[in-house]
């Protein structure tokens, strides 16, 4: 086999080394935003803190990736991605040791906001490192891989977690994201080629980066406190006006720079655009999911947390197993057909949990939630390679960043979702209006709240799946 022309593509045994130290650092992540919700009860009994106190743990975080994503992909289309991927990596393997060390809660909040100002790197970029470094004969299985790691992190974290704080401390969370970093640092500095910046060396779009910040701040803000507020009171809205406002001058403030932070024209291309909603709504469905769980398989059937943690695992372990399979078969066969395809497990799956009931035994609640496990790693390998392949090299950067932000709002917005409609026919089936007795609710109105939550799952996918069908059919009509 002639060795790649390109000198950004490394040999074949080079490359798939390569990959699985982005990979570390992608699952490192993911799995840091999840993995503390499980010790939030362990964290108040140490610190003596408040539930209000608490929240901040991991949503600080979450909020400086989300807000900051789209200004470190952009980042790393000027400066270079392998180097700022290294730079966030760095960044995140130091605060997870600051994690591990902290005195107190707020040392804790603070170095956690250190360890997101690291982690929105390797969430921005490590995509794009994959996809340029990759051939696009093998760029959807590579991102399948990727998918898995995502998949892995996101539904592992309480699983983990639960483990490491029962068998040596809450600490050791973040503590053993220090071998696994350098190990990943290593093997990316020396198997991933320097991968050149963008040959225009046009000043950084400061402006755009704040604006655009502001809108997805203010708005991931608004969710969270709607949740808990409700979304008629009047922090939830004026977050949700601000946002509004930020987004229409972002508008207004790109059309004027040369070196936009977000080109806005990229979203008259349809397969990119396309690849992106239907991104948010998987992940709206996958959110869903993952709060919807904890409170079927505990409060409604009354298994034991390590039976909830084991059986919550049965999914994102199918996801790990299939996501390569999935984007092999997107690069034989084309992205669109496994795309609708596993979006069509989703919506099987979905409808197939909302109709389990008291009695449900094990096997069964495996075989109802295989398919969405099955068909969420099927899709996100194939649209992530669709979206990629649909932008020039340049903007890989951005593009993986966009899909990085269409992962995080979509399970931002499924979370409220879910949490409202679990409370609307729980308390509905009960007769009861008194919201703080939600949870002492008998089983079979908890049961029915978290139905109706699980049909979010498959009405989510079926938006997906209408979309993901309508794109198959332009481009058949386009091609012919």
């Amino acid at each position: 086999m002639p060795p790649p022309s390109r000198p950004d593509i490394p040999p074949d045994s080079r490359r798939w080394l390569g990959l699985a130290g982005i990979g570390s650092g992608v699952f490192m992540y993911t799995l840091d935003g999840s993995i503390v919700n499980v010790a939030l009860p362990t964290l108040a009994q140490y610190f003596g803190a408040s539930l209000s106190a608490l929240q901040w743990v991991p949503l600080a975080y979450v909020l400086v990736i989300a807000t900051l994503v789209l200004g470190a992909a952009r980042l790393g289309d000027v400066h270079g991605r392998k180097r700022a991927y290294l730079f966030g990596l760095a960044l995140f393997t130091a605060a997870s040791a600051l994690c591990g060390l902290a005195p107190s809660l707020g040392w804790l909040i603070a170095f956690r906001v250190l360890q997101g100002f690291g982690a929105v790197f390797v969430s921005a970029l490590g995509g794009a490192i994959i996809a340029q470094t990759f051939p696009q004969s093998e760029r959807g299985r590579a991102l399948g891989v990727i998918s898995s790691c995502v998949t892995l992190g996101i539904a592992l974290g309480p699983t983990i977690g639960a483990f490491i704080i029962d068998w040596i401390g809450w600490r050791w969370m973040f503590l053993v994201n220090i071998p696994v970093g350098l190990a990943a640092m290593t093997i990316v500095s020396r198997l991933i080629p320097d991968l050149a910046p963008s040959p225009r060396r046009l000043p950084f779009d400061w402006t755009g980066t704040l604006l655009i910040a502001t809108a997805i701040g203010a708005f991931s803000l608004a969710l969270t406190f709607g949740q808990r507020a409700g979304f008629g009171a009047s922090l939830p809205i004026a977050l949700f006006m601000l946002c509004a406002a930020a987004l229409l001058l972002f508008l207004v403030a790109e059309a004027r720079v040369d070196a936009p932070i977000l080109e806005v024209k990229l979203f008259a291309n349809r397969s990119f655009s396309a690849g992106l909603v239907m991104s948010m709504l998987a992940f709206v469905s996958i959110g869903a999911t993952s709060f919807t769980l904890p409170f079927f398989l505990q409060l409604g059937l009354g298994f034991p947390i390590a039976a909830v943690g084991l059986l919550m695992a049965i999914s994102p372990v199918i996801g790990a197993i299939t996501a390569p399979i999935g984007g092999g078969l997107s690069d034989r066969f084309g992205p669109r057909w496994v795309s609708l395809t596993g979006l069509l497990c989703v919506v099987l799956g979905g409808l197939l949990l909302s109709r389990l009931g008291e009695g449900t035994t094990v096997p069964r609640f495996a075989l109802s939630i295989a398919p969405v496990g099955f068909g969420m790693a099927l899709f996100a390998a194939a649209n992530n390679s669709a979206v990629m392949n649909s932008v020039a090299r340049e903007r890989f950067g951005i593009a993986s960043g966009l899909l990085s932000l269409a992962r995080t709002l979509g399970q931002s917005t499924a979370i409220p979702i879910a949490a409202a409609l679990f409370a609307l026919f729980a308390l509905g089936h009960a007769g009861v209006v008194d919201h703080a007795a939600l949870l002492r609710l008998p089983p079979s109105s908890l049961l029915r709240g978290t139905q109706a939550a699980f049909q979010v799952t498959s009405i989510a996918a079926l938006l997906g799946t209408a979309i993901a069908a309508w794109i198959l059919i332009a481009e058949r009509g386009k091609r012919s």
